[in-house]
């Protein structure tokens, strides 16, 4: 059988994630306006949905419910939807458009966009709850996993640091730090809900995170790659090292990340990934 390449296996695997979304989503009330219209307005906005594919693949790796870990998926994949609403309004990002589109606030307003954000990470836990292909305890390992990566001390935390810099510029330490959380926590999550669904035990966990921290990283390095000279008044990685040192750390992460799935069996998937997303050029 031959092997799918990491475009077609990420393809595939959002294709089920914007089903799943779209299901969780289903049906509306007039009564509260564009309220649903400006949340499916988002979710449906394309994107690679890297963290939903890795959730799914890690499922599978383990030979997990591969339904059971498609809602957690959807809903970690809602969890960054909403994200990336907040992060275009005006007291943030400021921006009127993400993969060419009008964002989210610019055809709602801003009223709605907040709302709407609100509601999509609030039915996230909703979906995860709701998982009844998982058992009590895993459902409640996945809120909790969930939360603490989307909360202060992660993603919202990297945040923070992000507004912090700029206003001055963050040392390298804090600026991997910021990383970690704003870009690399959603995609840990993703790993860890794919690791529960799959049963894993504390040493895949383990390596799980390992392998999706040095992604994460990798995945914002390449980020900062391809948007050189187009963001020159942020703190990036090419603050710190030339392009070639920045290309060679991107592969280093990526390797790491490989290696820390060495051994387990079904692993192709996610060492292709890996690998491509390092060499991405969009």
């Amino acid at each position: 059988m031959e092997m799918k390449t990491a475009a077609e296996i990420i393809k595939e695997n959002a294709v089920l994630t914007e089903k799943e979304i779209n299901r969780l989503l289903q049906g509306s009330d007039k009564d509260y306006g564009t309220l649903f219209d400006s949340m499916l307005y988002s979710v449906n906005g394309g994107g690679k949905r890297i963290r939903p594919c890795l959730t799914l693949e890690f499922c599978r790796m383990l030979g997990g419910d591969e339904h059971a870990a498609l809602t957690l998926a959807a809903a970690l994949e809602m969890v960054h939807t909403y994200s990336l609403i907040h992060d275009d309004l005006p007291c943030m990002d400021n921006d009127d458009f993400r993969r060419g589109k009008p964002t989210n606030h610019r055809v709602f307003g801003e009223a709605t966009a907040v709302l709407a954000g609100d509601a999509l990470l609030t039915e996230a836990f909703g979906a995860v709850c709701g998982c009844v292909r998982l058992s009590a305890e895993a459902r409640l390992e996945a809120v909790k996993t969930l939360s603490a990566s989307a909360g202060a001390f992660g993603m919202i935390g990297g945040q923070m640091l992000d507004l912090i810099g700029e206003t001055e510029k963050l040392p390298p330490a804090l600026h991997n730090k910021m990383n970690l959380l704003k870009t690399g926590a959603l995609i840990k999550a993703a790993a860890v809900l794919g690791c529960i669904a799959g049963s894993a035990g504390e040493d895949v966990i383990s390596r799980a995170c390992e392998y999706a921290e040095n992604v994460g990283l990798a995945f914002q390095v390449t980020d900062d790659l391809l948007d050189d000279g187009s963001e020159a008044e942020k703190t990036t990685y090419l603050s710190f090292m030339s392009r070639g040192d920045a290309e060679k750390y991107a592969l280093k992460l990526t390797e790491n990340a490989v290696n820390a799935l060495s051994g387990l069996d079904r692993n192709e998937n996610l060492i292709s990934i890996a690998r491509a997303l390092a060499v991405r050029t969009v």
